[in-house]
């Protein structure tokens, strides 16, 4: 037997820390003995951590192989050993090579030297048509901030197309750091406004609140003129007042924290049998707002109703089948999912709590793991769009902690407030209807879902919350 074929028969992680420990000339003899490029693959995958020292020369030939995989792993065991000499092979295979994996991985590995030589190659790749190439030139150029030329070139990128791009920049030159002292901590809130309902327009209740008060938002905004108590002179004027509600309610969100709107396209009815009824698309709309803002697009959840739960706008076509003349029913709204825009990653966020808040706030087995949640609506002679207790459910237990104030703007019959009651948040709520209003109070006397707790509900006009503010 060969002791080629021996090699391919020992082709193994142990086997390998052997040959390694004999020296690159050992390297070399194996990887040669290979036939096949999953065997060399494999050996390039698994060499592990190599000494500086470590003569890397037998890679060289690798790096002109057809397999991208070969190329891209021969790139990385040639950046292990963090060599000066191979800063120009670097630097022309991250000009020349077809694939973009492999381009990223050279700059990246001349950017792991961490050498004041590479400076001129990686400033080469800020001006490359590839953002995940300059994206890995700014990371190894990013290790020499506070050179002078280095921070005049990085920081001429904060209006550069991407905005990744843009984002790294700002977080590395452009970020406040600055706190205020009287700043209140981020798990807590104002004991002012724990529990409480404000019977009026939000917009003016929100500009009596402390900025960054809120934990999370959740809520259902009126349907454009679908329903009497939502009228507006226009379309435009509704994404308008939407804008300036979820404008303050980000001025009022803790950095970091979440928003989530639950709305769908509606529908306007046609004037005559003359005329088309019109179909707003008002989800998609309001998104191009919220990001505009300052809000973080980050999940769209699906809500899925029983068919039979919805208005039925297919009879007709079930009728004549002419193309042209379909509608589907309606079963599905959108929750749309948006984070406060933040430096910071969620990480931060969690670390503000103690342990025992985190632990005894974790999300229990059986959560819904998909974006598609299957919830019945709920129904009530008072209300035409009450929000179901397990869609608020799920919504506070994924996107807060115990002890988190969360808001909601449009309140109606209150189930958000009721239910971060029952999982032991405290809620803000406002409401213009006064119907409404009055509806909720009646809740107390029931003392549903403990509206009543440790600290009772308080409803209040704007008049009566702004005398308990001061």
């Amino acid at each position: 037997m060969s002791d080629n074929t021996d090699d391919k028969k020992m082709l193994t992680k142990e086997h390998l820390e052997v040959v390694k420990s004999n020296g690159h000339e050992a390297v070399r003899a194996l990887v040669q003995s290979q036939s096949d490029a999953k065997s060399t693959l494999f050996i390039l995958e698994n060499l592990g951590r190599l000494p500086n020292n470590f003569d890397v020369k037998w890679v060289l030939n690798l790096l002109n192989s057809d397999n991208q995989k070969i190329r891209l792993n021969a790139v990385k065991t040639l950046g292990k050993t963090k060599q000066e000499a191979g800063i120009g092979i670097l630097f022309k295979i991250a000009k020349t090579d077809p694939s973009t994996n492999v381009r990223r991985e050279a700059v990246s590995a001349l950017g792991r030297m961490k050498s004041k030589k590479t400076v001129k190659a990686l400033s080469e790749f800020l001006i490359d048509e590839d953002p995940k190439v300059v994206s890995q030139a700014i990371r190894g150029l990013l290790v020499f901030k506070g050179d002078q030329a280095v921070d005049a070139m990085l920081t001429s990128l904060s209006q550069h197309e991407n905005e990744t791009i843009q984002a790294v920049i700002k977080k590395a030159y452009f970020s406040s750091k600055k706190t205020s002292k009287d700043k209140l901590e981020h798990r807590k809130c104002y004991d002012y406004l724990k529990n409480v309902v404000v019977f009026g327009d939000v917009r003016n209740t929100l500009k009596e609140i402390p900025d960054e008060s809120f934990h999370l938002t959740f809520t259902s905004p009126p349907y454009y003129n679908a329903r009497d108590y939502s009228i507006y002179p226009s379309y435009k004027s509704y994404l308008s007042f939407l804008k300036e509600v979820f404008k303050l309610t980000h001025d009022k969100t803790k950095e970091g924290r979440f928003l989530i709107v639950n709305t769908s396209p509606v529908i306007v009815a046609r004037i005559s049998r003359q005329h088309s009824s019109k179909r707003h698309p008002i989800p998609f709309d309001l998104h191009h707002a919220l990001t505009a803002i300052g809000w973080e697009f980050i999940d769209d959840i699906v809500w899925v109703k029983p068919e039979a739960s919805v208005k039925n706008r297919n009879a007709g076509f079930l009728q004549h089948r002419k193309p042209l003349a379909y509608k589907p029913n309606a079963r599905t709204e959108y929750l749309m999912v948006y984070r406060k825009q933040t430096d910071k990653l969620i990480d931060w966020n969690i670390k503000q709590y103690d342990w025992q808040t985190v632990q005894s706030s974790k999300v229990a087995d059986n959560y819904e793991s998909s974006n598609v949640w299957e919830i019945d609506p709920t129904f009530n002679k008072v209300h035409s769009a009450v929000f179901p207790f397990e869609l608020c459910k799920r919504v506070i237990e994924y996107y807060s902690f115990k002890g988190d104030l969360v808001f909601d703007p449009f309140a109606g019959s209150g189930t958000f407030g009721r239910t971060a009651k029952h999982l032991d948040r405290r809620f803000f709520l406002t409401e213009a209807n006064e119907e409404y209003f009055e509806y909720m109070k009646t809740f107390v006397k029931k003392n549903d879902y403990e509206l009543l707790g440790e600290a009772p509900t308080n409803f209040l006009t704007i008049q009566e919350f702004k005398k308990r503010i001061k």
